[in-house]
């Protein structure tokens, strides 16, 4: 063993234009995939080497546990592909165990405590937490009870075991991407301005929209609680009465989209919220839930530094 580890066709579709819309703008963004080689050497029965030195000419953290599970089985039981390919992952120096860069095969961990990131895409190995995307519809309020007897989102997930709490919130009157979880840490990262999330929103507004009111919205609107912009404005469809939009805004405060367009005298007639950070809404059909793939969990982690 080495002293030092190396690192189709188109058809007619009767939908309203905000709802083609808004699964359109919710399916754009694509992920990227990398292929590695295959590894050259087999794990030896020795203590492996964990990384190679750091850029101070430092040694790495230990992060193996002597009586953990093997990384590349745990890769694996994470959806991560076959053990061969995992071997391959760890060999080609595309997985961390704790910050640490592992590239040696021998390596043992304790998947109830390790941080492992795979292309720097966090691993959920903990089975008892679970995300879900929930596409929220109109008139369901954004919280587990509703005094005044209204529908919740609790009504919507009333099959389901497990403790869930919804992750920021829509009005009842808006529709679109919620996330549930019961991950305590993520539900907490996610809700701080400090990771400062993206949010998609397609939104129908009465009248024109001109150039001017775009460079409004986008370098700022002043509000009753401050200054407000958005990251980007896109104009899908336009007439005279009515516009929908396209908009991107990473701040979370109340009723954010619907008062930025009031203060430049576009009332919102619709608003359908279709990505937070990677996470799209797609095809999910109004009331229906999803639980999140690995890769976009993976991704939504990664996003707030988990």
């Amino acid at each position: 063993m080495n002293q030092h580890s190396r690192g189709g066709s188109r058809r007619n579709d009767n939908r309203p234009a905000a709802n083609r819309a808004a699964a359109s703008a919710s399916n754009r963004a694509g992920q990227g995939s990398s292929q590695g080689k295959r590894a050259q050497q087999a794990p030896g029965r020795r203590r492996p080497q964990n990384a190679r030195n750091d850029r101070s000419g430092q040694p790495p953290r230990d992060v193996h546990v002597a009586d953990g599970v093997r990384l590349q089985k745990v890769l694996a039981q994470a959806g991560m592909g076959s053990r061969r390919a995992c071997e391959e992952l760890i060999a080609d120096g595309r997985v961390e165990v704790d910050g640490v860069l592992v590239t040696e095969l021998g390596v043992r961990v304790d998947p109830a405590t390790a941080a492992i990131h795979v292309d720097g895409m966090r691993l959920q190995l903990d089975q008892d937490k679970i995300t879900l995307a929930l596409n929220k519809p109109h008139g369901v309020v954004s919280t587990m009870h509703d005094p005044e007897g209204r529908r919740t989102v609790a009504d919507l997930i009333k099959d389901r075991d497990q403790r869930l709490f919804h992750v920021g919130r829509l009005d009842a009157d808006s529709e679109g991407l919620l996330l549930l979880t019961n991950d305590g840490d993520l539900a907490n990262r996610l809700a701080h301005p400090r990771y400062e999330i993206p949010k998609t929103y397609v939104v129908t507004v009465e009248g024109a929209i001109y150039p001017r009111i775009v460079k409004d919205l986008t370098h700022g609107v002043e509000l009753e609680d401050g200054l407000a912009r958005m990251d980007s404005v896109k104009v899908l469809q336009a007439t005279d009465e009515l516009s929908l939009l396209e908009v991107v805004l990473h701040e979370g405060r109340n009723r954010i989209v619907r008062r930025m367009f009031d203060a430049v005298d576009r009332p919102v007639t619709r608003l359908v919220r279709t990505r937070i950070g990677p996470v799209a809404m797609g095809e999910l059909k109004p009331g229906r839930t999803r639980v999140l793939g690995q890769v976009e969990l993976g991704q939504l982690m990664s996003s707030v530094e988990m």
